[in-house]
């Protein structure tokens, strides 16, 4: 199968989750041992997975987050204060174990796969790196379009066989990260192009760009949209104009994860941005994700209006590796435990409120 046949038959696969199994897992919430909602968005996110796994013995074993890493084109226009070397440099720190993603995945128990999919040096360190790489970073989208439709069909097929791959290992809860410096304003450029708004509204520091930086970013992201904007015709000419590898590597584990009946927990503004593009390519997607965090990108919050979706956390992150969601995906397990092992009132012998 070649990867538009993949992508095709992945956007074929995904089925939206029938509502009467909410209602099932709604029914048993009220049986529980708790008065009625009072575990919040814990008893929401249960029922949730109970409809994506199409059963009342719900399980979030085998979480796995997947990691990407690309580089991006636009960084020659100065919109980043970190050299594009970093990308790489940080993919060797993380293998080796010691960026925050690592320390937060092994407090949460949840396994950390990194997939290098457009980083544009050879790493070093690099046991334990899944080599999917597409091209060795974009091209500059201010200039010429970021990749070629077919790179980005490539790119996403990339991430729907690590979904397909998870699911296979057994893994029933995914998250997706990445690591790309300049990634920020691609997903900048991404959100402006997905909802309309003014680059100067969904334009953010990012990794701490200073005024000019920023004044920088904004005025690349003017420029693609000038110049691309009036050949979009679809999500995925999004992604090829303006986006990244390392992003439609992350839209495709939405499509899989969706099509494998797997919940998938969307960490920041940049995964947000590449969930909003799999919802984009097939509404039902979002009947599958779990926003985990609140960013402090000013683009993030239209793309979670696209996506229909409130985070768990607000804790004042901008980090993006899948920080957010090693974060979440405890409380996610948590959630499946209550409702699966809580007793009812009828099994405990608890009398019920009047």
């Amino acid at each position: 199968m070649d990867n538009l046949e993949l992508f095709q038959a992945t956007l074929d696969g995904i089925q939206p989750v029938d509502p009467r199994w909410i209602e099932r897992a709604e029914e048993r919430q009220g049986r529980l041992t708790k008065p009625p909602g009072s575990l919040g968005r814990l008893e929401e996110i249960a029922n949730r997975l109970a409809a994506i796994q199409q059963t009342l013995s719900i399980s979030a074993e085998r979480p796995r987050i997947i990691l990407f890493a690309a580089d991006h084109g636009v960084c020659a226009e100065g919109v980043n204060p970190y050299p594009q070397a970093v990308t790489g440099q940080m993919v060797s720190n993380i293998l080796r174990g010691g960026a925050a993603i690592n320390a937060l995945a092994r407090a949460g128990g949840t396994e950390l796969r990194i997939v290098d999919a457009g980083v544009a040096c050879d790493i070093r360190d690099s046991e334990g790196l899944i080599r999917r790489r597409i091209a060795r970073g974009t091209k500059n989208f201010c200039k010429e379009p970021a990749m070629s439709r077919d790179h980005a069909i490539a790119a996403a097929c990339v991430g729907i066989e690590m979904a397909n791959g998870a699911a296979t290992d057994g893994c029933q809860l995914l998250g997706i990260g990445e690591m790309g410096i300049g990634n920020t304003t691609a997903a900048s450029a991404m959100t402006a192009m997905l909802t309309g708004l003014q680059p100067a509204r969904v334009v953010g520091h990012g990794t701490g760009a200073d005024e000019c930086c920023m004044q920088r970013k904004i005025f690349s992201v003017e420029r693609a949209l000038s110049l691309h904007q009036p050949n979009i015709k679809d999500p995925i000419d999004i992604l090829a104009t303006v986006g990244g590898f390392e992003i439609a590597a992350m839209s495709g584990v939405c499509l899989g994860g969706a099509a494998n009946r797997c919940a998938v927990v969307v960490d920041g503004f940049i995964a947000t941005a590449a969930a909003a593009v799999a919802v984009r390519l097939n509404d039902s997607v979002r009947d599958y994700l779990i926003a985990a965090h609140c960013s402090t990108e000013p683009g993030q919050g239209p793309l979670l209006d696209c996506i229909g979706h409130r985070p768990l956390l607000d804790l004042g992150m901008r980090l993006g590796e899948g920080t957010g969601g090693a974060l979440a995906i405890p409380i996610i397990r948590a959630a499946a435990e209550a409702f699966r092992h809580m007793a009812t009132f009828e099994s405990a012998g608890v009398s019920r409120a009047k």
